[in-house]
């Protein structure tokens, strides 16, 4: 999907700004991972006996995959309510660098901490991503009102296949379920590789792939955070050198 140029009057106004953020949903490869993904999520909810309002809301309120399955294996296997909540909470603070990141793209002087509170809810991987592809294309003005439009379909796209997931369990194998669960992070792997541009970006991507299997024979629990965090060290540290060289 092509769109409008910056000064084009298709973005006068926060209701058009908003429709181009709902037609975006469609313009993303993304949309069609969380569609099969949270049928899984919705098959699984329905295989630990949660009802579908469960479900519905789950999406909703938590929205983030991998956060969402936590919740339903921990509580799906006896785990209180408490220990659950400090399970999704753990993975979802792998969340909060992506709204540091992306709320400089959307913000301006005048933009009050009110307007941000709902994007910071919808900002998930899948909207970080796409936030770096089609936000330098939205005039600044409209940026909230785009990503609201954004954040809405992605997540109408995901409500939906939690219902056809939950309505569909009884037809789901349980290899079909942690195929499609799967798909996730190989999408996301994909889609940040499409948008890595700076040498940072992807010598963070390839060390991290390199240091995983490596910090995995750790044993530790934290092999992702390890590997990347020192691969995002290193990258850093190589972005910084090279500015100061150039700027000798």
């Amino acid at each position: 999907m092509t769109l409008p140029p910056l000064d084009s009057p298709h973005w006068q106004g926060s209701l058009k700004a908003f429709g181009w953020g709902l037609r975006a949903t469609s313009a993303t490869i993304l949309s069609l991972v969380l569609f099969v993904t949270f049928i899984g999520i919705g098959a699984l909810a329905h295989d630990t006996h949660f009802s579908m309002l469960w479900a519905i809301l789950s999406t909703v309120l938590v929205w983030a995959g991998p956060a969402q399955i936590i919740l339903v294996s921990t509580l799906g296997s006896g785990q209180t309510i408490l220990q659950s909540a400090i399970a999704v909470t753990m993975s979802a603070i792998r969340l909060f660098p992506m709204v540091v990141a992306v709320l400089p793209l959307i913000r301006s002087p005048d933009t009050k901490r009110r307007h941000l509170v709902l994007i910071a809810h919808f900002t998930a991987v899948t909207l970080w991503v796409e936030c770096y592809r089609f936000l330098p294309h939205v005039p600044r003005e409209r940026r909230i009102a785009f990503v609201h439009g954004l954040g809405t379909g992605l997540m109408g796209v995901a409500l939906v296949a939690t219902i056809i997931g939950y309505l569909l369990a009884a037809n789901l194998s349980q290899t079909f379920g942690a195929a499609v669960l799967l798909l996730t992070p190989l999408a996301f792997l994909f889609s940040t590789l499409r948008n890595a541009k700076e040498l940072a970006d992807v010598l963070a991507l390839g060390l991290g792939l390199v240091l995983y299997p490596v910090a995995a024979q750790l044993n530790s629990g934290v092999d992702i955070l390890v590997s990347g965090v020192v691969a995002g060290t290193v990258a850093f540290s190589v972005h910084k050198w090279r500015e100061r060289r150039e700027a000798a």
